[in-house]
């Protein structure tokens, strides 16, 4: 199967070797775009993908700063009861119709709808108000000095082209139009898509904004299989690559004609836990007591797992350890907590004897194959560091669009999970992640294991109301002292970014892992 899709690939790019002009780039990731929706799903392969198609009312620079994208301009509105903004006059949607309020409001309704994946981003908001063709008020419950950062990966839909194609609500589960179909204002248009097999962008002649790229025609194809990914890049069936594997980059360096990007991604991979599940539910154990309620035995697991050791020899010294749930590099990073826990396989035997586990247990950890950046191997090295301490796990690897329905039908003891804030803000993750669920309050959508803290769900508003830095860090801080005490979480490391292009390709690697053709030129 997979010498089947290299082969394609191949033919595909000899057949248009006569056509294809130096403004023509063909690039390639492990993971399929799941859907054309840009509320659909929110994950960074879909939001990374759309974000050349749709666009919000604020984008992100080169330098990941928030600036004007299709509104102008953004003032609050009185003493912190929301943000009023200013929309952009003349632009247009790529089927010629014109962006109006009506759009925002329609798209707030959708992607805020319980059938939409992205409505925790909508949590602090109360109402929207539209005031004119050109003018939105985003009420707040509370006042929200992050608010315009939280909302840059929000995209704005067509509020008619939504209605005429029966696309009003997302349907993640069985798809509608919307699933295979895009009507953006972004820099670029989806020409032609094959889910799983390949998807054009073409540029949009109508754009809004001033062009920085000099491509023509965007090509991206899915290559599950590292290998077949690299050898597609060597063989110049393919511009651009993300991931290279770790132990092929110095290899594509090298070579003549091709080159290696290197950064350091937003993004924290950690080891989740199944905290509201009172019985284990996979190995020979199912059905027994949950160890995993028990926090010394999440810190054993914490103790067990030697990262510096994952970073040398899977990630080839790439990865920097993490102790938290953001990297150094984001706000709110909490300095007063930096310490990870350190290696200690005697000491976690003995925090297993004391919680009643000197013999150890066995269970289910759930992991994707095709997702991070050598996920798999990172779970089998994780599998291999408990069996030391006499934790037996049994190690689940599947593809990510498998992997996500798992994780939010419960099914998992353990299981491992990557984050990347997109507001590059410590608010973002504890509101995903940390908070208790609340579909409701439409709060730890993503907390799939069910961790609870009275007092981090009491702080969590707070932190988002509060103004003044220093008081607003205490609250961080706060918060990150208890997650890390409770072992909400065992954050590994902060991964690191690998791409891999031709000489011939120029473009802007940012942190957040999105590759942004309006910032590629082909030489």
């Amino acid at each position: 199967m997979l010498m089947f899709r290299y082969a394609a690939i191949s033919a595909l790019a000899l057949a248009c070797a006569s056509a294809a002009t130096a403004e023509t780039i063909r690039w390639a990731g492990t993971t399929d775009p799941q859907t054309m929706d840009p509320h659909a799903v929110n994950s960074a392969p879909v939001l990374g993908f759309l974000n050349n198609v749709f666009e919000g009312l604020v984008r992100r620079g080169k330098d990941m700063s928030v600036e004007p994208a299709l509104a102008t301009s953004w003032e609050p509105i009185g003493d912190g009861e929301g943000w009023r903004f200013t929309l952009r006059e003349g632009v247009k949607f790529h089927d010629g119709a014109e962006f109006t309020a009506e759009d925002v409001l329609f798209s707030y309704q959708r992607a805020s709808d319980e059938a939409s994946d992205t409505r925790s981003w909508f949590a602090p908001v109360s109402g929207v108000n539209v005031i004119d063709d050109f003018t939105v008020d985003i009420m707040t419950s509370a006042p929200n000095p992050i608010f315009p950062d939280s909302i840059a990966n929000w995209m704005i839909m067509d509020s008619g082209w939504a209605e005429t194609n029966s696309a009003t609500l997302p349907d993640k589960e069985n798809g509608n139009y919307a699933t295979l179909n895009a009507n953006g204002t972004g820099a670029f248009m989806v020409t032609d898509r094959q889910p799983g097999l390949s998807t054009t962008l073409t540029p949009f002649g109508g754009w809004w904004d001033e062009a920085e790229h000099n491509i023509t025609e965007a090509t991206f194809t899915p290559i599950d299989n590292p290998a077949t990914a690299v050898a597609a890049l060597l063989s110049g069936d393919v511009d651009m690559i993300n991931p290279v594997p770790i132990q092929d980059a110095a290899r594509v360096d090298q070579r003549d004609g091709t080159k290696v990007i290197r950064g350091i991604e937003a993004r924290v991979i950690m080891l989740g836990f199944g905290h509201e599940a009172d019985q284990l539910k996979y190995t020979a154990m199912a059905g027994e007591k949950n160890p995993f309620q028990d926090v010394r035995v999440r810190e054993a697991v914490a103790k067990a797992i030697n990262v510096d050791a994952i970073r040398q020899t899977i990630m080839r010294g790439s990865a920097e350890e993490a102790s938290q749930l953001v990297s150094p590099a984001m706000r709110g990073y909490s300095d007063a907590n930096a310490a990870r826990t350190a290696y200690d396989p005697e000491g976690a035997k003995a925090l297993l004897a004391e919680a009643g586990y000197a013999d150890g247990f066995s269970f289910g950890l759930k992991c994707p194959n095709n997702r991070y950046l050598n996920d798999e191997a990172v779970c089998q090295a994780v599998t291999g560091m408990l069996a030391q301490v006499g934790i037996s796990a049994e190690l689940d690897a599947m593809p990510v669009q498998n992997y996500w329905p798992e994780l939010r039908a419960d099914n998992f003891d353990m299981y491992l999970l990557g984050w990347s804030p997109g507001t590059f803000d410590h608010e973002h993750p504890v509101r995903f992640l940390v908070t208790t669920p609340n579909a409701e309050k439409k709060l730890g959508s993503w907390n799939f294991g069910g961790f609870s803290n009275a007092r981090v769900d009491e702080l969590l508003p707070m932190v988002q109301s509060e103004i003044d830095d220093t008081k607003r860090q205490a609250m961080i801080d706060e918060t990150v002292a208890i997650y890390q005490s409770e072992h909400a979480y065992v954050p590994l490391y902060v991964q690191p970014l690998v791409w891999g292009v031709r000489d011939n390709v120029e473009l802007t690697q940012r942190p957040d892992n999105f590759f942004i053709l309006r910032w590629v030129t082909m030489n």
